[in-house]
Order: structure tokens, then sequence, then C-alpha cells
């Protein structure tokens, strides 16, 4: 049987660690995706940051490279383009620093001429670094992404040449020259700072980090819910099956039990019901379920109940019942209540052994044993009887042939004779049945065997105006009898039949296949049949209800039966007849021939 699932002490000390283990690798596995999250978030903010504000910083240095041409630096266009810049939103300040960290111009012009920063050193980039980017915190808290740019600023400057045909312009004076086009000149390095406000950022991080916890925190907990939830359902799984097969083992023991079971639950009614209780009560299973044993079973055997009720218990209590198919079946009853643990009423349990088999063995053994009594005492009495007896009759018929024919004397001499035939045709009777069967075994054809013993009584028949029936199965298989025994077994039913129908009716023999090693003879007649208080007595010997009756010929038919190893079976309804059924044991591997039924009118 398998193990119950919460019985194992293995799985409960592995089971919660299991889950333990699962946990911990899902909250490691959660903390790293929600790290790699938020530095994903930062890394995406200080590109954002950088892009724009490397963009600013070369707009700026695109302007002034082309639009602030022949302006000096720290000029009112250059200051007026940087507070007009540091207008947009995220723009802390904006300014273009000298070689050594002054502010040329800077969009709160206040700040011009001064440090960028009053509390660390303004940022100049070391040589030949152009770009830098960095976070700060200013003098009044406030967290800024700041980017420098290097870059050199351009201003033009005229230059004079001699006058050539088609190019430049003239400068009108005394020498009158030719100017030539502006020239770039380059100045000393600049840096371009762009602050911006990282606290929207910030916060916006913040809310991702946020987000990302919550969503981090619910994870957990439904994966933490499903590993315990997957728990939970592999014991429910475990216990389940565990009790699906304890209730399949239960049923099927139940069901199979070779004992009537039958159960009530707290309000009375019937729960269980098992076949053997079908076949000892006569009540189909689906019927009973569900109703009150009152209505179902004999009043006596409910009645047990008071004895229930006071807490007793019933042990193996012998009493015969008439259930449903109107029949006296003696059984055995036990019963007890259920309790549980908590003392708390359950139901009742009855046990019913049906004791008609015992009963029928215990009968059989004492016929046996009553019968081997008397036979042995019959043999003896009928050998001691014999020897006087045959004296007798020779001196019967001594003196009937002393005597003229028609006198009394020699009626009486000659009535002295039968009656002599008549008690050593008893005892011969007598001695058949004492002495022991003697079976000579050899496969037989059962249908032939059957037709042949008929014809034996066919024109007895004919004579009472009985008519004779034959349905023999056919491809019966060979039984293994001894054949002269059997006829004589036959031939005893038959005879028997015979006397009950002095009016005449119906003898009807019949042959069937019980199975592959079984076969059974049936012998019906529509006699007078016998009473049902005789009916377990008829094999005794010397019981007859004949008046000229032995009483030894069904004992002896019953003896050839048994030792053929066979059973024989009686059904009678005074007024309608009766049914003796024989079943023999076949050879092994044989079949015997075919024949269709037949009926033979009055013997013929």
């Amino acid at each position: 049987m398998r193990p119950h699932p919460f019985k194992s002490d293995a799985g409960m000390r592995t089971s919660p660690w299991i889950i333990i283990g699962a946990t911990v690798i899902l909250l490691i596995t959660v903390l790293v995706l929600a790290f790699q999250n938020i530095q994903r978030d930062r890394r995406h903010m200080n590109e954002v940051l950088q892009a724009k504000g490397v963009a600013l910083t070369r707009a700026v240095e695109a302007g002034a490279r082309s639009g602030m041409m022949g302006m000096r630096w720290g000029g009112a266009q250059l200051q007026r383009l940087l507070e007009e810049t540091a207008r947009m939103p995220e723009i802390l300040y904006m300014a273009v620093l000298s070689e050594d960290g002054i502010a040329l111009a800077h969009s709160d012009a206040r700040r011009v001429g001064q440090p960028l920063h009053s509390d660390r050193p303004s940022p100049v980039l070391p040589q030949g670094v152009e770009e830098n980017h960095t976070v700060i915190t200013s003098a009044d808290g406030h967290r800024a992404y700041e980017i420098q740019r290097t870059f050199r600023p351009t201003s033009p400057s005229w230059r004079s040449r001699q006058p050539s045909a088609g190019a430049g312009m003239w400068r009108h004076g005394p020498n009158s020259e030719r100017l030539e086009g502006p020239a770039e000149r380059q100045e000393a390095p600049r840096t371009i700072v762009v602050g911006m406000d990282v606290a929207p950022f910030e916060k916006m991080i913040a809310g991702y980090v946020r987000n990302t916890i919550v969503m981090s925190a619910v994870l957990l907990l439904m994966g933490f819910a499903g590993f315990v939830s997957l728990f939970w359902m592999n014991s429910y799984r475990a216990a389940r099956r565990s009790l699906q097969d304890t209730s399949a083992f239960a049923d099927q023991m139940v069901t199979h039990l070779p004992v009537g079971l039958i159960a009530t639950g707290r309000d009375g009614r019937i729960a269980v019901f098992n076949s053997a209780a079908e076949a000892i009560t006569g009540v189909q299973r689906q019927a009973a379920l569900g109703r009150n044993p009152d209505h179902i079973l004999p009043e006596r055997l409910c009645g047990m109940q008071k004895v229930l009720d006071q807490g007793h218990t019933i042990r193996e209590q012998e009493m015969a019942c008439v259930f449903a198919r109107d029949k006296i079946v003696p059984i055995s009853l036990s019963a007890t209540r259920i309790v549980n643990e908590e003392g708390q009423f359950v139901g009742n349990v009855l046990i019913l052994r049906d004791l008609g088999e015992l009963r029928r063995l215990q009968a059989e053994i004492r016929r046996q044993e009553k019968l081997a009594a008397l036979g042995g005492l019959a043999a003896g009495v009928a050998h001691e009887i014999r020897n006087p007896l045959s004296s007798i009759k020779g001196l019967a018929t001594y003196f009937a042939g002393k005597f003229s024919d028609g006198s009394q004397e020699r009626k009486l001499a000659l009535v002295m004779t039968q009656e002599t035939d008549r008690l050593n045709r008893v005892i011969s009777e007598l001695l058949e049945f004492a002495r022991p069967t003697d079976i000579k075994r050899r496969p037989t054809n059962i249908n032939e065997l059957l037709r042949h013993s008929m014809q034996l009584i066919a024109q007895d028949a004919a004579a009472k105006q009985i008519t004779l029936h034959q349905h023999f199965q056919a491809g019966l298989c060979l039984a293994r009898v001894d054949p002269d025994r059997l006829s004589q077994c036959l031939l005893n039913l038959y005879l028997n039949a015979l006397q009950a129908m002095e009016t005449g009716g119906s003898l009807t023999v019949a042959s069937e296949a019980i199975d592959d090693e079984h076969l059974r003879i049936q012998v019906v007649d529509t006699g007078s049949g016998i009473a049902a208080e005789d009916v377990d007595r008829i094999f005794d010997p010397y019981f007859t209800t004949k008046a000229k009756g032995t009483g030894l010929g069904l004992a002896i038919v019953h003896k050839i039966i048994e030792a053929h190893g066979g059973h024989i079976q009686v059904e009678s309804t005074p007024g309608k007849g009766t049914r003796f059924g024989l079943t023999l044991a076949c050879q092994p591997d044989t079949t015997g021939d075919a024949h269709d039924s037949i009926q033979h009118p009055g013997g013929r």
C-alpha cells in the first residue's frame, strides 16, 4: 500500500526547505532585476541630460562662431543669447568662461565678471580635454548636471593688398589700395558651461525606483504565494490520491465481502449495501440505498435497534428471517454502533451471514452419519433375514403344491410366497443401499444415455397417457460417469414421476451445459408434487409418501449422484409438479454429438 503523503517524515522535512530555498532564489533574482532596472534608468537619465547639454553647448558654440563674427566676447549679443537660452525648462545656468574661470557671459547678468561657482573653483578643462560632464551640488542645495565644453572662438581681421582686377574692394584714400576680405584670427580658448536641473529627473527616477520596489515586492509575494500554493496543491493532490486509493480499496473490500454488510448514517438511512447483502435479502442495492432499514428488512432484524441504542454490541446471533423473496433464510447477525473520536454517533453497521449452506452441510453430515450407521445395521439384518426367508419361501411353495387349485389353502400358500418375494425385494434394495457404491467411470454421451433410458419407460408412459418430451442441447461435453449406475438413477426418477401422474401429464427430460466443465440433466413432471415440509426428507432412507413404496429409491439416487461427485437439486410445487436437477462433471476436452429437440407423443 502506498504510504500516506502526510506521514512521510522525509517529505515533511524537505518540503518547507524547498519552499524557503525557492523563495530566497526568487528574492535574489528580483533584487538583481530591480537593481538593473534602477541602473538602467539612471543611465538613461544621464544619456538624456548629456545629449541635451551637448546640444546646448554646440548650439552656443555654433552661434558664437557664425553669428558673432566681428564681435568681441562678452558683448551684449552673447549675453542675450545665454539669457534667452537659459529660459528653457530644466536649465539652471549657462556661462562662457575665460581661461582663468571668469564668466565672460552668464545667463544671470549679475554674475558676469565673477567666478562661475563661489564655493568651488571654476571648471577649467585640462589641456587636450574638450568636454566634461559632472553632477554638482550648489551652495543653495540644488543638484545640477554640468557640462563643460572648450572651444576657441575666432574674430575677423582686415588686411590690404595691391589692387587686382575683379577682386576684393577698394579703400579710398591717399594711397588708394584694395582691401582683402575678412580673415579669421584665433583667440584664447573659452569654456561653455551648461548647468541643468536634475531634480525632475531624480524625481522621475525616484518614481521608477518606487514602482520597481512595489513591482518587485508584488512579484516576490506572488512567487512566494505560487510556491506555497504549489506545495499545498501537491499535498492536496497526494492527499486526494491517497483518499481515492483508500476509498477504492474500501469499496472493493466492502463490495466483495463474503458476508452481507449494511451500514446506516447519522440520519438512520442506509448508506452501504454490498452485493452479499443483495444476495441474502433479495433487495437491489439501488433500491436499498437512502431508505430506512425498517422498510426493507424484517421486523425481527430491525428489532435489534433497541439493543444498539443502549450501546450494546450484537455478536453472531442466529435467527431465521423472511426477506423480500418470501423465503426463510437462516442468518447470523452481528451489529454495532459507530462513534467517532469525539464520541459522536456516526451510524450502525449490520453484518449478515447466510447460514443456509452451513445448515445444509450440517444436515448432510448428520445424514451421512445416520446412513452409515443404518447401512451397517441393514447389511447385518439383511443377511440374517435372507437365509430363513429362503426356507420360508421353499416351504410355502411346497405346501402350495400339496393343495388342489382353487382351494383356500393353496391361495394362502401363494400369498405367503408373494409376500416372501416382496420381502426379498426389500432386502435386496436394502443391501443395494448398504453396499459401497462401485463407480466405473468412462466418457459417456449423455444425450444418447438419456434417449436410451427414456425408451425403457415409453410403454409405461403410453399406458398412462403421459407425454414424453426430450430437449437435448447439441454439442454437450462427454460426461465422466458410470452409464449403468446413472441409468439406474434416471429410471428411479422416471418411475417416481410416472407414479406421481396417475391421471396423465407430461414428463420432460432435458440436458444443458452449465460451463466448460459441468452439465445439467433436468427431469420435470407435472404430477402431484411434494409438500414443502417433505422436500428436505425425500432422500432419507425409508421415507415415502406412497402406500407401496419402500423409501429407498430416492436415497439410492442421491447416493449414486454423490458417488459421481455431482449434486442433485429439487424444486416442487404441490399440485403442479416436481423438477429434479442433476449436475455432473465433464470429461476434459470432449464434446458429444448434436441432436435437435424432439417430442414423442405417448412415448412413441
